[in-house]
């Protein structure tokens, strides 16, 4: 899950909407309720992210929104380092002019956003948040990056390299997001490791990579010697003092090679097809998307060993290989626990 959703300091940049929203003309009006949304092709979506689409979490909706563009599904533009001040008023300029889809996260305004939708009902909006749909507001879905099949197994991983059976996590805020991975991961851990322990920190902050690196160097020098990277600036301390990480969202393998061992990879595309289909189809409606974040449906995998390959225990990717197709075929099921994990 992003930098910073919950400060509200961060300084608005409106790259994405100069470049796009001004020149986007309202649709005729006529879809006045949620179920008859109407969209023209290209369909106009707008974005508005609190951190930088270079961030690993926002980053995979950006992805995903230009695989669409480039495939003349949608015309995208967005405005990043949007804080929370600033997002509602940023939601209905994307709304005043035209667009028919906005894209977002709203983990700290969450009934401001709301709020834009029920003034604007022929418009869909697709949020990440931490509440499920509500169906009083139905052109308000939700999503989050429910990658919990992924991070399960880079736990499996995770628990048959460790020596030291002491496991460093640094994550952002202990939000459900956060939760859900770190705890998934943990027991993906004690299926090779069971006895392994584990360090668990929460930065307060979606993107301080100087607090995460010093996080995560007291917690190598308490004795871990793989770390949960949830956080950037983790793999740096990893990489720093000679121990393993895992990665999260994202693979960062590239930028350290011997570092990252693996990582559980967000794929954001099912989701947003999905959400651009219902809109073609003009039947938009409160959902949970979240289910499209799911392994089985294409919406998080395992990222390939890479440098590591052949540095794995043997017995340990013979087990991620079963888990993996019993998950995909519905016959294993990941916990989802959304409650914060402790230190052991």
């Amino acid at each position: 899950m992003p930098i910073d959703r919950m400060n509200p300091f961060l300084p608005l940049s409106r790259r994405g909407l100069l470049k796009g929203a001004g020149a986007t003309a309202a649709l005729a009006a006529g879809a006045g309720l949620p179920n008859r949304l109407l969209a023209q092709e290209p369909i106009k979506v707008a974005a508005v992210y609190t951190v930088p689409v270079e961030q690993q979490w926002v980053s995979r909706i950006h992805k995903a929104a230009n695989t669409a563009k480039e495939r003349g599904d949608i015309e995208y533009v967005f405005s990043e380092n949007t804080s929370n001040n600033d997002y509602e008023r940023v939601m209905r300029e994307y709304c005043e002019a035209g667009h028919k889809l906005i894209l977002g996260e709203v983990f700290g305004v969450e009934e401001a956003a709301r709020s834009v939708a029920r003034d604007y009902p022929d418009v869909a909006f697709l949020m990440g948040s931490s509440f499920k749909e509500d169906a009083a507001v139905p052109n308000f879905a939700v999503f989050d990056n429910y990658i919990q099949d992924a991070s399960y197994l880079t736990g499996i991983i995770a628990g048959a390299m460790t020596k030291s059976k002491n496991i460093g996590m640094v994550g952002g805020y202990p939000i459900p997001e956060v939760n859900r991975l770190m705890n998934a991961f943990m027991a993906g851990v004690k299926e090779t490791a069971p006895e392994t322990k584990f360090q668990v920190a929460f930065i307060g902050s979606w993107f301080d990579p100087p607090k995460a690196k010093e996080t995560a160097f007291a917690q190598i020098d308490a004795g871990a010697d793989i770390m949960y990277a949830e956080r950037f600036g983790v793999s740096d301390a990893a990489k720093e003092r000679n121990v393993l990480a895992i990665g999260n969202v994202i693979d960062t393998q590239a930028d350290y090679p011997e570092t990252v061992v693996v990582s559980a990879l967000w794929h954001f595309e099912p989701t947003l097809d999905h959400a651009i289909a219902e809109v073609k189809a003009g039947t938009f409606k409160a959902a949970d998307y979240g289910v499209y974040s799911f392994m089985k449906e294409g919406g998080c995998s395992v990222s390939p060993l890479g440098s590591f390959e052949g540095k794995v225990p043997e017995e340990a990717m013979k087990l991620v290989a079963e888990r993996e197709a019993a998950i995909k075929a519905g016959s294993f099921t990941v916990e989802i626990n959304d409650a914060e994990p402790k230190s052991s």
